[in-house]
């Protein structure tokens, strides 16, 4: 298991650390429901320096991602960021990510670190066009500052205009007095907020000099138990949950980053499934009981008829119910469909709704 250069304080702070994709990570510190609520009501911070971070460079880099996603990287100029996926040749995910445009010819890909060695060898594998690659993950650590007082909180380390910047857009500036680190107005939370690439040498003094200005705000550790509440309270996809090597960007919702204006890896076989519809899909659910659903729970019809599977579920912490997504055959997709989670013996209650769960 590899150590984050963070590892030491979230031990020193009492973290319950757990082994998530090769790496030892903070699961929670104080509690999830605490570190959750102080993410949607002030500011929350998380280590997740285990994400992966690949460095493309050349005069074919725009083309190379071109032919490897499905959104429109076309779009993408200086100091944007976009949401896509990597299809599979199957009708498949390789992988969902974030592309930055750092430079003319520069892009920075930031991966799933569950994925990051298969994603490496997808992408080197389509590389026939001589783009320089480079993986700086082991070189670099990612603090994500979310919340609705972060910009507040943070702009006392910084020149840039936190409270400016528009969300999917990053600036390359100084930060706690270190130069030439990446902010990056995106986040996996829906409450809003940063993150902050930096190199591993700096990353404690970052922590501190975060935590000692957010001090006034209540700034709390945040562990990757309450990431995945706030991330499904707002319904983003879990790569492993709700996306994977078998599920396509259209069963997943994931049509608005599948841009039928380029070719890339099967696009055509994609667009044929977009024109002639999909047989299974997934959709979001509240329960209507006091219940709990869990990933792989059967979802059934009112006569016990398995119609699909959960992917994510938990008790959600803002809104204190049961929710969940799974995919469900077509008769489910519309809102107030009634569907039922097989919870132990029990086929209990749940409706279909429409995302997010918590609209803040």
């Amino acid at each position: 298991m590899k150590n984050t250069a963070l590892t030491h304080i979230h031990e020193s702070l009492g973290a319950k650390i757990v082994p998530f994709a090769g790496y030892n990570m903070p699961v929670q510190y104080e509690g999830v429901k605490a570190e959750h609520l102080a993410v949607r009501e002030s500011v929350g911070v998380f280590d997740v320096s285990h994400m992966g971070e690949f460095h493309l460079k050349g005069e074919n880099a725009l083309a190379l991602i071109q032919k490897i996603t499905s959104n429109d990287a076309s779009k993408l100029t200086i100091g944007k960021v976009q949401y896509t996926c990597m299809p599979n040749a199957d009708g498949g995910i390789v992988d969902d990510l974030l592309v930055y445009r750092l430079l003319e010819n520069e892009y920075m890909l930031v991966v799933n670190a569950s994925n990051m060695q298969k994603d490496w060898d997808w992408i080197s594998n389509h590389n026939d066009v001589g783009v320089t690659m480079t993986n700086s993950s082991d070189g670099m650590s990612l603090l994500a500052v979310q919340g609705p007082n972060a910009a507040k909180a943070m702009q006392s380390l910084t020149q840039v205009d936190l409270e400016g910047m528009k969300f999917y857009t990053f600036e390359v500036g100084k930060f706690a007095g270190e130069e030439n680190i990446i902010i990056s107005a995106t986040g996996y939370t829906g409450s809003g907020g940063f993150e902050i690439y930096i190199p591993n040498e700096a990353a404690e003094a970052v922590w501190n000099a975060v935590f000692k200005v957010g001090e006034a705000y209540n700034i709390k550790p945040c562990g990757l138990a309450s990431r995945d509440t706030l991330r499904l309270e707002m319904g983003f996809c879990l790569y492993g949950n709700d996306i994977d090597d078998t599920t396509s960007p259209i069963e997943a919702g994931l049509g608005w980053i599948t841009k039928f204006t380029k070719d890339f890896v099967n696009s055509e076989a994609l667009k044929q499934q977009k024109e002639a519809g999909v047989t299974k899909k997934l959709v979001a659910f509240e329960m209507q009981k006091r219940a709990i659903p869990r990933q792989a729970y059967n979802i059934v019809d009112a006569d016990g008829n398995t119609i699909g599977k959960v992917t994510s579920g938990t008790m959600s912490p803002s809104l204190e119910k049961g929710i969940g997504m799974g995919y469900v055959t077509k008769e489910y997709w519309k809102s107030d469909s009634e569907i039922f989670i097989q919870i132990r013996n029990k086929a209990v209650l749940a409706k279909v709704v429409k995302l997010p769960f918590y609209k803040g």
